[in-house]
Order: C-alpha cells, then sequence, then structure tokens
C-alpha cells in the first residue's frame, strides 16, 4: 500500500508518494513565492501554498502507473515558525508571516537588552528570533491590530495545511516548542506569555495535539479536491526540520544532521532538554517528549548560493560548486561570513543586524575563489553551530538540497572533522513525515524500528586531517572576523534623499 506525503517548504512544495518499501515511486515539486513588499519582510500567500499541494498531489497522483498499490496513509509537514493567522471560519485574514522575516527585529533586540530572551530560554531551551510567533504577534499588536481583532488562531504552514485538509485546527508538539511550550508537560507555558506580555493573546493559541493524536480524516470536499478517497487518514508530522532529521535516520540520541536548504539547519538527539550555557538555538519536542531534538536553524542557507550564482553570472548552484571546488581550499586567502539574511541571524548567535561580508579580498582572487569562500563560509557556520551544541558527534548526516553536490558534502567533513553521509532518499522531510506515519497507525512499532527498516545509507566522505588542520585555523579566523563584524553595530543605511543625490 502507497503512504502519500506532502512537504510545505519555504520555496519548494513536494508531494511524494512513496511505496510498501519506503521508496519515492511518485514526487512533484512546484516552487513557492516568498513575498518581500517591505525591506526585512517575509510572507507568502496561504491561498497560494495551497493550490500548490492541490496541484503537486494531483500531479504526483498522476505519475503514479498503473499497477501502484492505492494511496491508504496522507501524512505531512511543513516550514515551521511564523504566524498564519485564520478567522472563525478558517480563513486567512491576509498574508502567512514568515519564520525569515525581520520586521520585529527591533523588538527582539529590546527583549534582548532587557534579559528577557535569556529568561524564557532557560525555561524551555529556545531562543526567540524576529519570526517567530510571539514576535509576530507582538508586532502585529502593534502595528496592525484590526488583523488580530479579526484572527481566530494563529497557526503554523502545517497547522494550515492540516486544517485544510481535515479541517481541525490545531498545532503539533513540535511546532509549539518555541516559543511557548513547557517541554515538560505539553502544555503552554503562562510564564512565558506572561514574561513576553502577551497573555492577551493565548485565544490565537491553538490546541496542542500529543504525539498520538495527530491523526484525523480528510473531508469529503478536500479528497475530491485532490483526486483522493474520502475518509483517508491523514497524520500531521512534525515540522519540516524535524521530519527531515528522521527522514535521515537521525532518531537516537546522540546522532545529528544538518540540512542544507533555504536554512542551513544542524541539529542532534538529545534525552533532556539543556537551558544552561550561552542561549542559542532552539529545543524541540521529538518522540514525543521522551526525546528532544537541540537545533540551529540559520537565516540564511542555500539562498546565498542563489545570490552567488546571479553576482557571479553563474548558471545555478551546480555550476557554482564546479567553479568552487576546481580552486584549492582556503580559496587562496578571501574569508566570507555568510549572513546574508535581511532578518540577520539566529543561529548559533541571535543578531537581526548581523550582516554577510568578505574579509582579505584583493584584485588577485578570481570568480573561482569567491565561489570557494561561498561554501566555506556556509561549511563554517555549521562547525560553528555543531561548537555552540557543545555535543560530540560521530558522524553528521547531510540532507536538502545542497547535500546532492559530493564537493560540498566533502568540505563539510574537512571543515568539521566529522564524517558526514547521505542517504539514498531525495526527500528526507518527506520520508520523515512517512516513517511518522507509519508509526503512529501502528504500522511500525517504534521510530527507531522504522528508521533501521526503511532509512537506506547511500554515500560516506572521511575528512581529510590535513585539511582539517587547515580549516581549524580559517576557524579561528571566522570566528575573529564574526566578532569584529558584530562589533561595528552595521545598521543598512536608509532610503537617500534624492536632494542629497546632487550634493
Amino acid at each position: 500500500m502507497s503512504v502519500l506525503t506532502i512537504d510545505v517548504g519555504t520555496s519548494l512544495i513536494k508531494s511524494v508518494v512513496f511505496d510498501g518499501d519506503g521508496r519515492e515511486s511518485a514526487v512533484s515539486r512546484i516552487s513557492t513565492e516568498v513575498l518581500r513588499p517591505r525591506p526585512g519582510w517575509a510572507e507568502q500567500d496561504m491561498d497560494a501554498v495551497w493550490n500548490g499541494v492541490v496541484f503537486t498531489v494531483r500531479d504526483a497522483l498522476s505519475r503514479l502507473g498503473p499497477d501502484a498499490d492505492p494511496v491508504w496513509l496522507v501524512a505531512i509537514t511543513a516550514q515551521g515558525d511564523g504566524c498564519w493567522l485564520v478567522d472563525g471560519d478558517g480563513r486567512p485574514t491576509g498574508p502567512a508571516v514568515l519564520w525569515s522575516d525581520g520586521r520585529a527585529g527591533d523588538l527582539v533586540t529590546r527583549w534582548s537588552d532587557d534579559g528577557v530572551l535569556e529568561r524564557a530560554f532557560r525555561r524551555n531551551g529556545s531562543l526567540t528570533s524576529t519570526g517567530m510567533p510571539n514576535a509576530v504577534l507582538s508586532w502585529l499588536a502593534a502595528h496592525d491590530p484590526d488583523r488580530l481583532a479579526s484572527s481566530a488562531t494563529a497557526l503554523t504552514a502545517a497547522g494550515w495545511l492540516f486544517l485544510k485538509l481535515t479541517g481541525v485546527t490545531a498545532i503539533d508538539e513540535s511546532d509549539a516548542s518555541a516559543p511557548f511550550l513547557d517541554l515538560a508537560t505539553g502544555a503552554y507555558d503562562p510564564e512565558l506569555l506572561d514574561l513576553f506580555g502577551l497573555t492577551w493573546a493565548e485565544r490565537l493559541l491553538p490546541r496542542v495535539l500529543g504525539e498520538d493524536e495527530r491523526i484525523a480524516e480528510i473531508t469529503h470536499r478536500t479528497a475530491t479536491e485532490l483526486g483522493l478517497p474520502a475518509g483517508l487518514p491523514v497524520i500531521m508530522a512534525p515540522y519540516d526540520i524535524a521530519a527531515t532529521a528522521r527522514g535521515a535516520g537521525v532518531v537516537d540520541p546522540g546522532q545529528a544532521c544538518t540540512i542544507l536548504g533555504t536554512t542551513l539547519c544542524t541539529e542532534i538527539v538529545s534525552r533532556e532538554v539543556d537551558t544552561s550555557g550561552e542561549p542559542c538555538g532552539i529545543t524541540i519536542a521529538y518522540r514525543g517528549r521522551r526525546r528532544v531534538l537541540r537545533a540551529f536553524p540559520t537565516l540564511a542557507g542555500t539562498e546565498v548560493l542563489d545570490w552567488a550564482c546571479r553576482t557571479l553570472g553563474v548558471d545555478g548552484p551546480a555550476a557554482l560548486g564546479d567553479l568552487a571546488f576546481g580552486a584549492g581550499s582556503g580559496a587562496r586567502g578571501p574569508l566570507f561570513l555568510p549572513y546574508l539574511s535581511p532578518a540577520g541571524e539566529r543561529a548559533p548567535f541571535l543578531d537581526p543586524r548581523a550582516r554577510g561580508s568578505f574579509w582579505g579580498l584583493s584584485l588577485e582572487h578570481t570568480p573561482a575563489d569567491i565561489a570557494r569562500a561561498v561554501f566555506e563560509g556556509l561549511s563554517l557556520v555549521v562547525r560553528d553551530c555543531l561548537g555552540a551544541s557543545r555535543t560530540e558527534v560521530g558522524e553528521l548526516r547531510l540532507c536538502g538540497g545542497g547535500s546532492a553536490s559530493d564537493g560540498w558534502c566533502q568540505l563539510i567533513a574537512d571543515v568539521t572533522g566529522v564524517p558526514t553521509a547521505r542517504t539514498a532518499d531525495a526527500e528526507l522531510g518527506a520520508k520523515g513525515a512517512f516513517l511518522t506515519g507509519l508509526v503512529l497507525t501502528g504500522a511500525e512499532p517504534s521510530m527507531h524500528e522504522a528508521a533501521a527498516k526503511y532509512v537506506r545509507p547511500r554515500s560516506r566522505w572521511e575528512p581529510d586531517p590535513a585539511r582539517t588542520a587547515h580549516y581549524d585555523r580559517l576557524y579561528d579566523a571566522f570566528r575573529t572576523a564574526r566578532d569584529a563584524a558584530r562589533s561595528l553595530g552595521w545598521t543598512p543605511l536608509d532610503t537617500p534623499d534624492p536632494e542629497a543625490a546632487h550634493v
């Protein structure tokens, strides 16, 4: 029997059908548009996202052969954080504000200066960033109160998808973990709501579904729209970074992976919440509350490669990789800080004003040197996040679109000093949703056994000791440059006065 999975990412919507052996038998993808109506803003049209889901589901189903097993289960995952507001009838009250949105930067900076962010981290192990629901709701209360007044629930992308599929308004524990969840009880923490001045927003928070509650039937109307049988069970899997970890087989304590996608997200499975040390990253309920996922999702990921392609006039990330990996390690000198998100950075440090830069650039450097520096800068961020986790790992599984590059997989092994590996599946968020569906329906007894049965390793890269020694030195320079850049307190210049242009 086949399982249909839906993965609503930030840049792509994917529908994948897995056969009874857990192999991808049909895949459909469609790009999504991130709207940026003002500097620092990142939004999506919620109805357009749903239309993309309808297209990919129907397209994936049409790709199945005549002898394919019928679909018996639907499992979903989606991008996390953000604020997807709906009214009492489940209709959007405006565009979704995404996890990468930076409009609340000044507010988050004030919370940081006042110690609010650290006190919240000491309660649940998550550091607030500008695209989290607490920041977005607070900004809307100050700047768009009419929208809040017309809204009944603040969903996430997965919650929006689950509502459209089943008519159920809810959120799962992974999506709810940051910023408001008490990870010991699985309920919203009233002290966290009070700490952020958001007691008034409790009416907007959806019901939190525990690990065994996230199943409902598809509605007749939606089944007809998607071309599916009525009454199919729908599983809400953890949100995408957690689902991807499952899809990579990272399910037991000490296992780790890095998603090379719109976010570079390095994550490690742990037995307990750790609220000690420097506040950074987020802590996500995982395998119920019996495990947690310590995650460091950056704001700048493979979009940096897209930017480099545009800037260098290169035809896509694959060609950029060909250019980069023809250059020697260290890119003959340039050092790149890849903090290009308009919202700054959130992991492994929080700074809404963080910006990217090249250090040590000269007339002698070539496009190949610059391309190499870009890949190295992103790889040094992965190492930075591993260091912030304060956890020794024996292997780093790589996933996301960037993991298709053998050169980048080897580079990350060399930069981190940790062996890297890649599995056989292309869509690991969807694979994680598939595994979750099997476990929650009882088709598999546990996530550990499901991952052991269906996750198939494919490639592995060992770090080269000489290159790792080189990157040890480069990492020290990277940290020095990063701290120096932050100390400058860069603030984007205002739009210049047209009259001043003639001065």
